[in-house]
């Protein structure tokens, strides 16, 4: 018995299935949330590797409220 080739997707076609950009894709990859190959400048990513990031919460993570910093305040230079 061989076994079944799994499906290979490309980075667009990631950030369809999991509703965000190429670039968060490229970013979750880099962060080691999510496993690829890159062949070249080219990622792919195993079908099922996409259970590793399918119970995120969408979208950003809400930035820090002023009483929840650490006290430190970042200005423009």
């Amino acid at each position: 018995m061989g076994m079944a080739t799994e499906r290979m997707l490309t980075t667009p076609e990631v950030a369809e299935r999991l509703r965000v950009s190429t670039r968060r894709v490229l970013a979750l990859i880099q962060a080691g949330r999510l496993l690829s190959q890159q062949y070249g400048r080219d990622h792919v990513i195993k079908e099922s590797y996409l259970k590793l990031v399918e119970d995120r919460p969408p979208g950003r993570p809400p930035k820090p409220k002023p009483e929840q910093s650490n006290g430190k305040k970042r200005g423009k230079r």
